[in-house]
């Protein structure tokens, strides 16, 4: 039954999308004036930014149990939809269902295949944000969109099992499965099974190394050929610096954090394990080449930038940018910003697959993409 109380926060996330897509339409010098000076511990965010965070922070609680994870779930999307810009691209768009983990239950899969990409060409296996709770391959939709266009990549973007539901490892289960399908299946795909990458964005690039560290270990997988982490939480026991120093006020905040992690993971013993907490990992030598994404005022910022760090140390070839941008801002594309942060991105994904890509096999056709819609 859906009651007063609900309609309001659907109504809610609704409008306060609109309201930061008419604020986002206004020249930049007004919005730079509107946000004001960020704080001097998140010296470098972008005005944009700094504006959508004094925004959120006067909007609804989210990430609490007073409605249930379902409704959460569903303002989350109405809040994604309208947070993201949605122009027309030259994508064919395509449905899949991949065979679960457990055998019975399908894994929902969407592939964004670029006009002109080439065949086989190389493939992004993609795992959405959300906190391991709520997010969804129609939340992340749009921004998948773009994120094909952008780097003429074809992107495939798994709906993984979410908590609390079906809690930690179902999850790390399903993205193992739908990149192993993807790999089985990279002909019907158009792909060149040497060429599939993984990548995320928050819960989904936790997943996205943890695939990567699974096809490195699993004789039966050929290994990634890249990783795109984009402000990945890689450590699930033990919070780092970030998380105090942005506690609030920035969009993702720690109680939010908590909140997710107990939903996704409530056996506190489990969570220093390297399935769910990859910078745990004994051993990160012999990993893809990794483009890793933070944020200048994130909670998770210090733990990505270690693991960059660890990659780095263990002779990953990576390259790690930290980003004048919120947490989450792969989905907030209304923000001209984010959609630039979205296009280096792209290119770091564009760049790491063609350095994958067999001699006199283009990556992409030409000529690439260059503009930002």
């Amino acid at each position: 039954m859906t009651t007063p109380s609900l309609l309001l926060g659907r109504l809610e996330a609704r409008l306060g999308g609109l309201l930061c897509r008419a604020v986002y339409a206004l020249p930049a010098p007004l919005v730079r004036r509107l946000a004001g000076t960020p704080p001097a511990h998140a010296a470098g965010l972008h005005p944009e930014a700094w504006l959508l965070a004094r925004l959120s922070a006067v909007a609804p609680d989210r990430q609490n149990d007073r409605v249930t994870v379902a409704e959460q779930r569903h303002r989350l999307l109405l809040s994604a939809r309208s947070m993201a810009v949605r122009p027309r691209l030259p994508l064919a768009v395509g449905d899949h269902a991949i065979a679960g983990a457990d055998g019975s239950t399908p894994i929902p899969a969407r592939l964004y295949a670029p006009h002109g990409a080439p065949t086989p060409g190389p493939l992004l296996v993609y795992y959405h944000g959300g906190g391991w709770v709520q997010g969804s391959v129609a939340s992340h939709d749009a921004s998948c969109r773009l994120l094909a266009h952008l780097a003429g990549v074809r992107v495939l973007s798994v709906d993984y099992r979410l908590a609390p539901e079906h809690p930690y490892p179902a999850a790390v289960d399903d993205a193992v499965a739908a990149y192993a399908w993807a790999v089985a299946h990279a002909e019907r795909l158009g792909t060149d099974p040497a060429r599939v990458a993984v990548g995320g964005d928050s819960a989904g690039g936790n997943l996205a190394a943890i695939v990567a560290l699974h096809a490195r270990d699993d004789d039966a997988l050929p290994a990634a050929a890249f990783q795109l982490l984009i402000y990945p939480a890689v450590d699930l026991a033990e919070k780092a610096g970030s998380v105090a120093t942005f506690a609030d006020g920035f969009f993702l905040t720690e109680r939010a954090m908590d909140w997710y992690v107990d939903k996704y993971v409530p056996d506190r013993a489990r969570r220093a394990e390297p399935q769910a907490s990859p910078l745990r990992a004994g051993d990160l030598s012999g990993l893809p080449p990794a483009y890793v994404a933070t944020c200048v005022p994130d909670p998770l910022r210090d733990e990505g930038e270690a693991y960059a760090a660890r990659l780095r140390d263990a002779g990953v070839a990576v390259t790690h940018q930290r980003h004048g941008q919120l947490h989450g801002f792969f989905n907030t594309t209304v923000m001209p910003s984010s959609r630039e942060a979205v296009a280096v991105i792209a290119g770091a994904l564009a760049q790491g697959l063609a350095a994958a890509a067999p001699a006199g096999r283009p990556l992409i056709p030409e000529p690439p993409p260059t503009t930002v819609p």
